[in-house]
């Protein structure tokens, strides 16, 4: 196969997800515009040599639908014979768009591509585009879905993460984020969002709590408990798991993934392609993977598709210097820390989605960008980025420095 490199990364500030949040007077297409146009400023591209634009966005509806991918290509400045797709695969849509603009590369049939992703959740909120898994009986029944908080209560009850557990972990997440953001970890990738008239709306990722205390948290009700007992769904998860006694609500908006808006492209090409621009490789794409997992406790794929991956490449978790993992909730990472018999200290080092924030179609290829910027920084090698996904899935790449 054709190698793939990384060329650039870049991303939005992540901005509250609410009507009260900064980027809520931004489309989601200004937002895919903007990165793409900075991908296309800061490389001095020639975007007639771009083959594709695969963009992940979750909420596919309304003004971020109709393949935003292809609506961002037109409104930007690139040319016209750039195509563009929208993919979803859930919360790992970004990375898995990345994958496969890699995949476009390293099989021949592209040169150049741009992977990425772009999620407004304050203007379209998540859910906005319903499905059978959620709504359908004849789905949702035999695989006894419920929603994804109930999933991270029940992982914590099987496998007996405690409240002060995940508090800990969300403590030390906004921490984290601080330093990296007082070092300025960030500067290399972020793209400031503008407005019409060219004046920076957001420049920092606005959703960061660094006050966060266990006390702060501690206060704070479980957000889960209510819909487990009340709507039965603590009922229909111990049908799956019923070795489980009781579902413990762990959970609550301090130590789960915040709702933001926000957008990140990757710049993905050839050894040819980047020479021609250029360009100077940041890192190799190695490999991807991903794969189904039992879908109602729905979000312990990361271990499972770690697993493939480097299966697939002939590797182990020792020849991974660095790892990242989306933090949908604490206790995704915490059970994925114990899958793999790794250790904190070498997992989202600077910080993760409880701080930052998770916007749902972006998401993994902003932590793609982010553990690269961290390989450079540290003088590594070897980095491995993952996702769990709804429904029961997992994502997963491997890139290595050049």
């Amino acid at each position: 196969m054709t190698d793939c490199y990384i060329y650039d990364a870049i991303r939005t500030p992540r901005g509250k997800g609410k009507k009260n949040g900064t980027l809520h007077e931004v489309t989601a297409l200004e937002l895919a515009t903007q990165v793409l146009n900075n991908v296309k400023d800061r490389n001095q591209l020639d975007t007639a040599d771009v083959d594709d634009v695969v963009l992940g966005c979750v909420a596919p509806v309304g003004e971020q639908g109709a393949n935003i991918a292809r609506s961002a290509v037109l409104n930007s400045e690139f040319d016209q014979s750039v195509s563009g797709v929208q993919i979803n695969r859930f919360c790992a849509s970004g990375l898995e768009a990345t994958n496969m603009a890699a995949a476009q590369v390293m099989s021949g049939q592209a040169q150049m591509s741009i992977g990425g992703g772009v999620e407004s959740m304050s203007r379209v909120p998540m859910g906005s585009d319903g499905g059978a898994m959620v709504a359908d009986p004849s789905v949702a029944i035999k695989n006894y879905f419920v929603p994804q908080g109930i999933s991270a209560d029940m992982i914590a009850s099987k496998w007996g993460f405690t409240r002060d557990d995940v508090d800990a972990y969300a403590v030390e997440s906004q921490q984290r984020a601080k330093k990296a953001w007082d070092e300025k970890r960030f500067d290399k990738s972020i793209t400031p969002v503008k407005d019409i008239n060219g004046l920076t709306i957001l420049d920092h990722d606005e959703h960061m709590r660094p006050d966060a205390t266990m006390q702060s948290l501690g206060s704070l009700d479980p957000s889960f408990a209510m819909m487990g007992e009340m709507a039965g769904f603590d009922a229909t998860i111990q049908q799956r798991y019923p070795e489980v006694e009781k579902v413990n609500h762990v959970h609550t908006a301090g130590n789960s993934s915040g709702i933001v808006d926000g957008a990140a492209a990757i710049l993905l090409g050839n050894k040819e392609m980047g020479e021609k621009h250029g360009l100077k490789a940041r890192a190799k794409i190695k490999g991807f993977a991903s794969i189904g997992s039992e879908p109602s406790i729905m979000l312990t794929g990361p271990g499972y598709v770690s697993d493939k991956v480097l299966k697939n490449l002939g590797m182990d978790k020792n020849d991974i210097d660095l790892w990242e993992l989306n933090e949908a909730f604490a206790v995704v990472v915490l059970r994925y820390l114990e899958h793999m018999g790794i250790d904190h200290s070498q997992i989202n080092v600077n910080g993760g989605a409880i701080a930052m924030g998770h916007p749902l179609g972006a998401t993994g290829a902003m932590i793609l960008g982010t553990v690269l910027d961290e390989l450079e920084r540290t003088n590594k090698s070897t980095a491995l980025a993952t996702l769990c996904v709804g429904g029961g899935m997992g994502t997963a790449t491997v890139i290595e420095r050049v």
